[in-house]
């Protein structure tokens, strides 16, 4: 009974502290800074849980179950497409924030006055100059660049949820393997092995969830005040997380050797 409880505290905080991974917090945080819903933002962190869980489980599940052997470049690669992930989600929010620039506009008589202030749609927050005769909103509400992937899964009623799952997934690549033999390392018993893979994803799930609520939460108070707060917290983001994907690209890519004739791999 002690060894199981053991096996159950260690796991679940072990799984709260890996929520708080740098690239992890970058990942969700270029999500985040659009949302001012803390409910919403919780459901965020969750599904980013749930996709990082299912791909730790399945992996490492493999591997202590079946004594599966990654290869060197399919772990390389797997660490790659982290960084490849924090660009393309940095260069997104980037996007978003210069696509939203308010623009100077000469007054003329006969039309509307021209001003700008942040406005949503759903829980995308931008601003842009325009007046408020009929015709004078300057794009469609649904032409907004956090609809890139909404478009992709757009017939999924979940789409929403459907980005930090995709997320989560692609975090849970680049630490199974690590996680796995950590286990192996400490706990012999295969099906305690298993067992603990599912405890440690139940902490992440909750760790992740706390992430995204306070990130939401400070959102809120710290933009109560300020229109143009959310924006530029998603340009923040986004250069964060262009920077540190590029790093993380460039580590594995030429000095891990993914690109090169002799590669080198220690999952961590």
């Amino acid at each position: 009974m002690i060894n199981f409880l053991s096996i159950v505290a260690m796991g679940f905080f072990l799984g709260m502290r890996h929520a708080t991974d740098p690239d992890h917090v970058i990942a969700v945080s270029t999500i985040v800074s659009h949302q001012r819903k803390v409910g919403r933002a919780a459901w965020t962190g969750i599904f980013w849980g749930i996709g990082h869980t299912l791909t730790i489980f399945l992996v490492g599940a493999l591997i202590i179950l079946f004594g599966a052997v990654i290869p060197i470049r399919i772990g390389l690669s797997m660490e790659f497409s982290v960084g490849l992930m924090l660009v393309i989600l940095g260069i997104m929010n980037i996007s978003s924030f210069f696509r939203a620039i308010p623009v100077t506009q000469a007054a003329h008589a006969e039309s509307a006055v021209v001003h700008s202030h942040a406005h949503g749609h759903g829980d995308y927050v931008h601003t842009h100059p325009h007046g408020h005769s009929p015709d004078s909103h300057p794009h469609n509400p649904d032409r907004t660049p956090v609809t890139f992937l909404d478009h992709l899964f757009g017939k999924i009623g979940l789409y929403q949820q459907v980005r930090p799952l995709v997320i989560g997934i692609v975090h849970g690549l680049a630490g199974s393997a690590a996680v796995a033999l950590l286990v192996l390392t400490t706990i012999r018993n295969p099906r305690w092995a298993v067992a603990y893979l599912l405890v440690f994803g139940a902490g992440t799930v909750a760790g992740m969830m706390l992430i995204t609520m306070s990130l939401a939460s400070a959102l809120n108070i710290m933009g109560r005040g300020s229109q143009t707060f959310s924006r530029r917290l998603g340009l923040a983001s986004g250069l964060l997380s262009l920077v540190f994907g590029l790093v993380v690209a460039w580590q594995i890519g030429f000095d891990a050797g993914l690109f090169s004739a002799h590669p080198h791999w220690t999952p961590e």
